[in-house]
């Protein structure tokens, strides 16, 4: 099977520089990786506008972020991306670890039916990158995307940002409303701003080799511990599309990244997992980690996403999928707000939801990187014990940490959060993202309820449940049983009731109800949306 090809993206004169005069748009976007893009494609779904400026102008170089969790397939889907996505990546659910040679338990990350999309998919960043630029362009006069386009500087006051943009044909000066630095972990603008990060350095180092094979492994996560081919250390395998397998190992701290990255150096290494197979050397790079963020995400009209406001460790996959999360909660408050339908104090909710998501990951990913890496004494003799115990006591397979993986952020506690008529035993909580379930229209067409969330405020009702006989503008009904979409296999009744529900743009539950009535409905709404009212 064919490898990625790697076609740069044209460069284009800027009409600021080709006497065409002065593009505008309310948010300038700096950085065109996966959150660039997406926040662009997001913003242009609630018909806003953006220019998007990288100074790059190819997709990313090695497959980096490869684990695509089910809730960033869900937000993808809503960008219009998800099956595409679906259907070239590798679908799995199944992990594995070992210590030695030995499996010490698996477990599976999805194990009820009744979901659109899959636990995971490994899609490496470069087809992702791809398909998002691709999708860029359906929204020809919403989304403006300059390639070899490199910031200078930022600066804003009341009214708005101004960004010096450097070019091969010289320099401009490009003007908005908001600025989302989506520049990643070297973020210039958050240097310039300067704005630390806050948290912890690990200094072991990994090495990260994409190897082009054909072999039979399974599409499942293996990680191993102190295995027999890398002793003393850590090693994880992921199957991704093309024939292309990621291996990660561990290296310790004083490995030395130049030569531990040469192939005659590496090439040894691989031989010792894959055995006699024939193999071709696809990426290879070497690393340390930090589980880190700055203070706060929003600094006036600059707002930080992804890796410029946070970093973690890659195991547990929360780098990408964390950053795609933001995406998801930031952008319906950006329209709003710009707009014109919502104060710009919601912005805060923001700051607020998405540092406690990354705070969340930080957390996860510290545990798992001193797992790991535990300092000799208590830490080791408690990480030996653990896998020790886990081999025939389930309870110490919770313990053992080899990366806990990405699922959706809670935010139980959001000052968005309305109402609870918290007398249902149902999963569906408020400030939980939406749990999907198969649906069937009234012409008996199969369908998903995630497809009928987000984008919009939705009033849901479900089961036997009365909607309230009106809804205030900008809230749409959507009916599960009694006239509307059938509940296909009864999922919708077993994880949500007999109930009504306010879901926000970004699918998350704001508020639930036994049985509410308009105004019930219009007082959520104004907390959710701070909106504007003539």
């Amino acid at each position: 099977m064919a490898r990625y090809q790697f076609e740069p993206f044209d460069y284009v004169t800027p009409p600021e520089l080709s006497g065409a005069g002065s593009a505008s748009a309310p948010i300038i976007i700096v950085g065109a990786g996966p959150i660039g893009l997406a926040a662009a494609i997001d913003l242009a779904t609630h018909g806003v506008a953006s220019i998007v400026v990288d100074d790059n102008n190819v997709v990313s170089v090695g497959s980096r972020a490869i684990c695509w969790a089910k809730r960033s397939l869900e937000i993808f889907d809503r960008l219009g991306v998800g099956e595409r996505m679906l259907e070239k990546g590798v679908t799995w659910k199944l992990g594995r670890v070992y210590r030695g040679d030995r499996e010490v338990y698996n477990f599976d990350l999805l194990p009820e039916d009744g979901h659109k999309f899959p636990a995971f998919i490994n899609l490496q960043q470069y087809y992702v990158e791809q398909f998002l630029v691709e999708r860029c362009a359906d929204f020809p006069d919403l989304i403006d995307l300059r390639f070899r386009n490199r910031v200078l500087s930022v600066g804003q006051d009341e009214t708005g940002v101004a960004a010096e943009i450097e070019t091969p044909d010289g320099a401009y000066m490009l003007r908005g409303e908001y600025l989302l630095a989506c520049d990643g972990a070297n973020s210039r603008i958050r240097r310039q701003f300067g704005l630390d990060f806050e948290g912890r350095h690990f200094e072991e180092r990994f090495l990260i080799a994409d190897v082009e094979m054909d072999a039979d492994f399974p599409s499942e996560r293996w990680f191993w511990f102190t295995p027999t081919f890398h002793p003393g250390q850590s090693a994880l395998l992921h199957k991704q599309p093309d024939n292309i397998y990621r291996i990660d190992l561990q290296l310790g701290p004083d490995a030395d990244p130049e030569e531990e990255k040469k192939p005659e150096n590496v090439i040894p290494r691989i031989e010792k997992i894959v055995g006699g197979r024939p193999f071709k050397l696809d990426w290879v790079s070497v690393y340390s980690f930090n589980c880190r963020r700055i203070d706060r995400f929003v600094h006036e009209r600059v707002i930080f996403v992804g890796d410029s406001a946070h970093v973690v460790s890659p195991f547990g996959a929360r780098g990408g999928n964390g950053g795609m999360h933001d995406v998801d909660n930031l952008c319906w408050k950006l329209a709003r707000i710009v707009t014109g339908s919502a104060a710009p104090d919601l912005l805060e909710s923001y700051n607020h939801e998405r540092v406690h998501g990354a705070d969340e990951n930080i957390r996860n990913s510290s545990w798992t990187s001193r797992f790991m890496s535990p300092e000799p004494g208590i830490e080791t003799a408690f990480r030996n014990a653990a896998l020790s115990l886990a081999v025939d006591t389930p309870f110490a397979r919770r313990v053992v940490n080899a990366g806990r993986l990405s699922v959706p952020c809670q935010l139980t506690d959001s000052p968005l959060n309305g109402r609870d008529d918290d007398v249902f035993d149902v999963p569906q909580k408020v400030g939980m993202v939406a749990l999907d379930a198969p649906l069937s229209d009234r012409d008996d067409n199969a369908t998903w309820l995630m497809s009928q969330l987000g984008g919009r405020f939705v009033c849901l009702v479900t089961g036997e449940a009365k909607a309230p006989a009106e809804l205030p503008d900008g809230v749409e009904l959507v009916r599960i049983g009694r006239g509307g979409f059938g509940d296909a296999e009864g999922r919708v009744q077993e994880r949500y009731g007999d109930a009504v529900y306010l879901i926000r743009p970004d699918q998350h539950v704001a508020a639930r109800w036994v049985a509410p009535g308009a105004a019930d409905i219009r007082a959520a709404l104004t907390r959710c949306a701070a909106t504007i009212t003539a």
